[in-house]
């Protein structure tokens, strides 16, 4: 789960990490209002999406008068805001942020993600604040430094020095840089966060360091010990097939491809979706309707495939194990009937009755094609999505 920057840096104020003032606003009224409460002669009227550069998409703009700000959140307020991580269709943006601008002396990036391979908790620095740090990564491996955190020990005062100098910080800025980093490692552990950014971290001209933007995001597995934080979940950000498969208990992706696949298994799923890419083919989704996968599930999962208007083909992969082949069958049968399924769908069915239910599959009359093996159940869908108009 994805929070947006104004939450974030709630979050952060209340790990004494440094922030800009600001206020939230839904209305240009209010933006107008929170532009006064601020003070100043100038301000900073950034939407509030789940999606970086905004930017340099005209989500983030400077005001010189109340009337200015009142115009920019009037101008963003009710907009589809287009990033280069939204695609083109943009995400809605109901929430302006609006703040007192910073003079940056200097930029940099901070950043804390969880390196699986080594089981700990990894802080990432930068001088290349402000930049795509992915390109910065690959472009210049050694401008990311990085620390890796003993979670019994927790980050220590002398790696926060080690980043504070290959940021180039000064002797006297390091007390409050590893406060800082100190404060944002427990964040990451108390809220259990999957990735939380800041870029750029500024040092103004006085050499205080403020966190300028914010990116949290949560691990939605550990979102019932966090209550308070699954409440600020924001579904107008999300992806309205992956909400509702979310409600359903499926994990469902929405994918750029014509072949929608519906699989028991996140292995199973993934192994699907690359024979579908193997034999031409591009998966539409990933979806996975878990072990137990019941009639009413698959009926469901039947639901989110039909919204997608880019299916032109559907790979049901069933390995019945804890629900018998049979079952799965009967399930996919309601499911075509009652809604109603245009496209060819492709059925390979392994496991306890597996034989039984290929035969209620055969007899059911609908626009089923069985499948022997997974790479037949592949080519197939391929196929039939090429064929399908």
């Amino acid at each position: 789960m994805n929070l947006h920057e104004f939450q974030a840096k709630q979050l952060f104020q209340t790990y004494g990490i440094p922030v800009p003032e600001g206020r939230v606003a839904s209305t240009a009224a209010e933006a107008a209002q929170a532009a006064r409460a601020l003070g100043g002669d100038a301000w900073v009227v950034k939407a509030q999406i789940h999606a970086g550069g905004r930017g340099k998409a005209g989500g983030v703009r400077t005001a010189a008068t109340v009337d200015e700000v009142h115009g920019a959140a009037r101008a963003l307020l009710g907009s589809r805001l287009a990033t280069a991580q939204t695609g083109p269709s943009g995400l809605p943006v109901e929430v302006v942020l609006v703040e007192t601008p910073v003079a940056a002396a200097a930029e940099y990036y901070l950043g804390l993600l969880v390196d699986r391979a080594r089981e700990r908790m990894v802080v990432m620095a930068s001088r290349a604040g402000g930049m795509d740090i992915e390109a910065v990564a690959a472009q210049d491996p050694e401008a990311v430094v990085k620390a890796v955190v003993n979670p019994a020990a927790g980050v220590q005062p002398y790696q926060c020095r080690r980043l504070g100098f290959a940021l180039g910080l000064e002797a006297a800025q390091m007390k409050g840089f590893t406060a800082l980093v100190q404060g944002l490692c427990r964040l990451f552990a108390d809220n259990d966060a999957s990735l939380v950014e800041i870029n750029p971290l500024v040092a103004t001209d006085g050499g205080e360091l403020l966190a300028l933007d914010a990116k949290v995001n949560l691990d939605d597995n550990a979102l019932y010990r966090h209550p308070d934080l699954a409440a600020r979940r924001d579904p107008t950000q999300e992806d309205p097939k992956e909400r509702a498969a979310r409600e359903q208990g499926l994990n469902y992706i929405t994918l750029d491809g014509a072949i929608a696949c519906m699989v028991n298994g996140a292995g199973l799923a993934m192994a699907t979706m690359d024979l579908v890419k193997l034999h031409g083919g591009e998966p539409a989704n990933f979806l996975d309707v878990g072990g137990g996968a019941t009639a009413d599930r698959v009926a469901e999962a039947f639901k989110l495939i039909v919204s997608d208007h880019k299916v032109r083909a559907i790979l049901v992969n069933i390995f019945g194990g804890i629900v018998r082949c049979d079952l799965i069958a009967e399930g996919i049968i309601q499911a075509v009937r009652e809604v109603e399924v245009a496209v060819p769908v492709v059925v390979r069915l392994e496991g306890t009755n597996v034989e039984r239910g290929r035969e209620l599959l055969a007899g059911s009359g609908l626009n089923v094609l069985p499948a022997a093996d997974l790479t037949e159940a592949a080519r197939t869908a391929v196929q039939a999505a090429e064929a399908s108009p």
